[in-house]
């Protein structure tokens, strides 16, 4: 049973925007891969955008290139050791998805791999081409046009990090195969008193 549930659109933003390490996923012509990203963000509300770097010489890039089209996958704690594997190997000489067992699903509107179990939430993301960006930033631009989060830690368009979900919290690269996981969330209180 899937607790993943929709999310509104002008919420999909909310996904990343506390900088988690993503899964970005692609397939072109009867191939496909997954590597991990530790930069992305939310660029616009509406439409909802988001920017992630992909180096120029990724297999992933290459078929984001010839699909138009790519995912975002939130894993949450369970997946590190996982997220560290895919991100330190090429999709070139293997398919990651088979070779680490990985549960992928199409997602619903552009059919980019996207996956649930472990993961926080997805996002599935047609290519804006910036021919500038892409070439001197490695930085790539999307449009959500379908999200969804498990509903257990990110739920009317808020995240709920707590003792019982601590399976998807979000992870945060440092570098090198360390990461924080999030967590100890607290509420921001206004006026700030002095």
């Amino acid at each position: 049973m899937s607790h993943f549930r929709p999310v509104e659109l002008h919420h999909a933003s909310r996904l990343i925007n506390h900088g988690p390490t993503v899964l970005v996923t692609a397939a072109h012509g009867g191939r496909r891969n997954i590597m991990a990203a530790a930069w992305s963000m939310p660029v616009e509300f509406t439409p909802p955008r988001i920017a992630i770097v992909i180096d120029k010489s990724t297999y992933t890039r290459e078929l984001i290139t010839g699909a138009g089209a790519f995912g975002i996958c939130v894993p949450g704690a369970a997946l590190m050791d996982l997220t560290y594997a895919v991100g330190s190997e090429s999709g070139r000489d293997m398919d990651k998805f088979a070779h680490y067992g990985i549960d992928a699903a199409a997602g619903p509107v552009l059919g980019m791999p996207i996956l649930e179990q472990g993961c926080a939430a997805w996002l599935e993301c047609r290519w804006i081409r910036e021919t500038h960006t892409e070439s001197a930033y490695d930085t790539f631009f999307g449009e959500v046009v379908s999200a969804g989060a498990d509903a257990r830690i990110f739920d009317n368009g808020h995240w709920d990090f707590t003792d019982q979900n601590v399976a998807l919290h979000t992870l945060h690269h440092l570098g090198a195969g360390k990461f924080v996981v999030a967590g100890n969330q607290v509420q921001a209180t206004f006026p700030v008193s002095k």
